[in-house]
C-alpha cells in the first residue's frame, strides 16, 4: 500500500500506485476543468502531488501546454532568478564490482582501462579544476570496497579542501557514490560535504533487478532506501535523479516526484537537487540497445513539469546533453550546469588518449568553462560558483524555508555577483571579462535592499584589490 512516511521502498515508491497515477493521467490529459485547477494550484508555488504533475505531463492541450511552459519558466524565475550555478564532476575511480548493463564501468568490461587516482594525481586533477576558474565539485567512483572504499573517499576529500593554488580553492565537495551504511554517511557529513547525490537510475522494480544483474547495486530495497539511511546520518542536501531511457518516462516521473513527496513527509526536507541525464553512448554501451529513449520535446516538457511540481528544487543537467538542449531546458527549470566537464578518471591535467580512455559517458557539450560561462551571460544568465549556503549553514530546513518563503534571493544574488568577479578577474579570458564586468553594473542594481548594494558594492571594490570569498 502506497504510504509515503514510510521508509519502506515498495511503501513510498509503490508500483501499484504509480500504475493508478498513470492511468489517472491518461484519462484526465485532456480534461481541460481539471487541467485548468492543477494550473491554479500551482501558481500558488507550493508544488503539486505526483498524480497532479502527472496530467500535466501528459496534456496533450496545446493551449494548456503553452500554460505549462510559461509557469515553469516563471517559477523558476521567482525561486532562483538567472542565477546558474557551475560545477563539474570529478571521477576518482571507474574499478566497480556491479553488472549494471547500462554503464561501461560493469565489472564484465575488459577493455575499458581501469584506473583510480592516488592522491598526489587529485592534487594535479584539483588545481587544472582551480586554474579553470571551478570552485564546487561532485566526485565520483564506482563500487567497489576493495579499491574505493569510504576511506579512500575521506581522505580524497580531505586532500581536496587543503589544495589552495594561487587564488583558487575548492570551496565545496558533493559526493556521488553507491549507497552505503548510516555510519558512512556520518563520515561523509563529518568530512564536509555539501550535497550526497544518488541516481535512483530506474523506479521500476523488475526493470531494475534485470539492469543490475549482480554486485550489491542488485539490491533495490538498499538502494532506494539510501537517502533515508544518508538522512539519518545528518546529511539534510540530498539529490535525486534517474537515467532517463532506462524504463518508460512517465513511470520514472512519478516515482521521482514519489521519493521526493516521501523525503519531504519524513523529513521535512525534500531534495536539494533533481538531475535528468538522459543515457549516453560509452564503450561497450549502445544507447540505442535501450528502447525507451526520450526526444528534445518530450525531455523539455518533463524539465518543465518538475519545477511546476517541486518549485523549490535545485535542478541539474550535466554536459551529456548538447549546447542546445542546454538553453532550451535552462528557461524551463534548470538552475545548475557543469561546464568544461571530463567523464574520465581524470583527464583535466591532461587530456586522455583516446585509445586509453576511461569516460563513463560521451560528453556532447564539449565547451571550455569559459566559453560556457560567455555563452550564459549573452543570454543574461549570472554564472554563479557561490557555495555560501553549505560553508553558512544554510542547508536542510534553513535553506529550504529561505527558498520556500521566496527570500534566497537576498543571499544568492549578492554571493552570485561577488564569485562571478572573483572568476572575471582570475581565469576569463578578456571578451568574457568585458560582456561579465558589464552584467555585474547591471545586475547590482536588482537587490531588492539598498543596504545590501552598498555592502556587495564596496566588496566587489574589495575583491579588485585581491580580497577573495566574501559572502552573505
Amino acid at each position: 500500500m502506497y504510504n509515503p512516511k514510510s521508509t519502506r521502498a515498495d511503501d513510498f515508491i509503490n508500483h501499484e500506485e504509480i500504475l493508478q497515477t498513470l492511468a489517472f493521467a491518461e484519462k484526465n490529459k485532456n480534461n481541460r476543468q481539471m487541467i485548468d485547477g492543477i494550473l491554479t494550484k500551482a501558481r500558488e508555488r507550493k508544488g503539486l502531488s505526483h498524480r497532479e504533475a502527472a496530467v500535466l505531463l501528459d496534456c496533450e492541450l496545446e493551449d494548456k501546454n503553452q500554460e505549462i511552459f510559461a509557469l515553469a519558466e516563471q517559477i523558476k524565475k521567482d525561486f532562483y532568478g538567472n542565477r546558474i550555478v557551475m560545477f563539474a564532476p570529478l571521477y576518482l575511480s571507474n574499478y566497480c564490482i556491479n553488472g549494471c548493463v547500462y554503464c561501461p564501468y560493469h565489472t564484465k568490461n575488459k577493455h575499458i582501462p581501469r584506473k583510480k587516482l592516488t592522491q598526489e594525481e587529485i592534487r594535479q586533477e584539483v588545481i587544472a579544476l582551480q586554474d579553470m576558474g571551478h570552485k564546487r565539485l561532485a566526485l565520483e567512483t564506482g563500487e567497489d570496497p576493495v579499491n574505493n572504499p569510504i576511506e579512500y573517499v575521506l581522505e580524497s576529500i580531505k586532500t581536496i579542501y587543503g589544495i589552495k593554488h594561487k587564488n583558487g580553492a575548492i570551496r565545496r565537495v558533493n559526493v556521488n557514490i553507491a549507497a552505503t551504511t548510516v555510519e558512512n554517511y556520518r563520515k561523509l557529513k563529518e568530512a564536509g560535504i555539501g550535497t550526497y547525490i544518488l541516481f535512483q537510475e530506474t523506479y521500476h522494480k523488475e526493470s531494475y533487478l534485470k539492469l543490475h544483474p549482480t554486485g550489491p547495486k542488485h539490491d533495490y530495497d538498499y538502494h532506494t532506501e539510501a537517502m533515508d539511511r544518508a538522512m539519518q546520518g545528518g546529511i539534510d542536501d540530498v539529490g535525486c535523479g534517474v537515467l532517463f531511457g532506462l524504463e518508460l518516462y512517465r513511470y520514472e516521473f512519478a516515482g521521482l516526484l514519489m521519493h521526493a513527496e516521501h523525503l519531504e513527509a519524513v523529513y521535512g526536507v525534500g531534495p536539494h537537487t533533481i538531475s535528468v541525464p538522459r543515457i549516453r553512448r560509452a564503450d561497450d554501451i549502445d544507447p540505442n540497445v535501450f528502447d525507451n529513449g526520450i526526444d528534445d520535446d518530450t525531455f523539455a516538457k518533463i524539465v518543465a513539469c518538475i519545477r511546476i511540481a517541486v518549485p523549490y528544487t535545485g535542478m541539474i543537467i550535466s554536459t551529456r546533453e548538447s549546447q542546445k538542449c542546454r538553453e532550451r531546458v535552462l528557461h524551463l527549470g534548470i538552475s545548475q550546469i557543469s561546464g568544461g566537464s571530463r567523464t574520465s578518471v581524470g583527464g583535466y591535467r591532461e587530456p586522455e588518449p583516446e585509445e586509453e580512455s576511461s569516460e563513463q559517458f560521451e560528453v556532447s557539450d564539449k565547451r571550455s568553462l569559459d566559453e560556457v560561462v560567455r555563452w550564459l551571460m549573452e543570454m543574461d544568465y549570472i554564472p554563479s560558483f557561490c557555495t555560501a549556503c553549505y560553508r553558512e549553514g544554510r542547508t536542510g530546513d534553513r535553506f529550504m524555508s529561505l527558498c520556500k518563503a521566496g527570500q534566497i534571493h537576498n543571499c544568492c544574488l549578492p554571493n552570485a555577483l561577488m564569485t562571478l568577479k572573483e572568476y572575471l578577474l582570475d581565469y576569463a579570458s578578456e571578451k568574457t571579462r568585458q560582456i561579465g564586468l558589464d552584467l555585474i553594473e547591471k545586475e547590482i542594481h536588482h537587490i531588492p535592499k539598498e543596504k545590501v548594494q552598498k555592502i556587495v558594492e564596496e566588496r566587489l571594490k574589495e575583491i579588485e584589490k585581491g580580497n577573495r570569498d566574501f559572502r552573505f
